[in-house]
């Protein structure tokens, strides 16, 4: 079916001719080939991590592509526990009451909200999109949402000092420390931590925070979203409920 290479468009294949013309595309490789590595020891965190800690952490972070639907209803009160804001005529959610149904059904801070009910919500501002809200049906309303659009996930190792980096002040990472793995990762400053190993961390104090860093282990995963967008989704909300009320729990897997 096929004919011989040997004689192929006028060119001379044959292994003698082969041998004659590019040598190296038959001598195999020295035995002892010497591999160019980087000098000193440069370790970049494993997309999955080490150890089964890490890999809880990174797939609780995960940020998903592509649109997912959640079914959730009013509490008692008639109410969801959810505060949105509108950023470039989309819709974010900007807060997350914890215990709350939005909890519950697995709405995040930085979440994009695409439709309510199958009503299409670009171009809505807060007002309109919480008096919506408030007259949907109590027991069932569908969201589509697109998961955390503005937010990036970096997984990293601690060193020998239990350190992976960078500094924070405020939740915002402010320096990163030259040869550490938050370096080598590509972490960057004025960018808001956002979560730690998939855990929400908006609006804990800086010792909370280093707190839930230190128990992480070894390969810790931070998602992480820019300032300036952060600073407009929770602008004009106060720091104590924020503190206080925010969901802070851990995502089920």
């Amino acid at each position: 079916l096929y004919p011989s290479l040997d004689d192929y468009m006028g060119l001379s294949l044959t292994p003698e001719e082969v041998r004659a013309n590019m040598p190296q595309v038959l001598e195999p490789p020295p035995s002892q080939a010497v591999v160019a590595r980087p000098a000193g020891t440069v370790v970049t965190a494993p997309i999955t991590g080490n150890s089964v800690q890490g890999v809880v952490g990174l797939q609780r972070a995960e940020i998903k592509q592509g649109v997912r639907q959640l079914v959730c209803c009013k509490d008692g009160n008639g109410k969801i526990g959810l505060r949105v804001r509108h950023v470039n005529k989309g819709v974010f959610v900007a807060f997350v009451h914890k215990d709350s149904p939005a909890a519950l059904a697995g709405l995040r801070f930085g979440d994009q909200i695409l439709q309510i009910n199958e009503e299409v919500v670009a171009g809505w501002d807060m007002e309109k999109t919480m008096k919506y809200l408030k007259k949907c049906p109590p027991d069932r309303i569908i969201f589509a949402v697109r998961d955390r659009p503005f937010e990036r996930t970096i997984t990293m190792q601690k060193d020998s000092s239990n350190h992976i980096g960078f500094v924070f002040k405020n939740g915002k990472i402010t320096a990163i420390a030259k040869d550490t793995s938050a370096a080598r990762n590509g972490v960057l400053i004025e960018h808001q931590l956002i979560e730690v190993n998939g855990q929400n961390v908006v609006g804990l104090k800086d010792k909370e925070i280093a707190e839930i860093i230190a128990a992480g282990g070894p390969t810790v995963t931070i998602t992480i979203m820019p300032t300036y967008v952060y600073n407009h989704i929770v602008k004009n909300m106060a720091d104590s409920l924020v503190k206080k009320m925010m969901d802070h729990s851990i995502p089920d897997l």
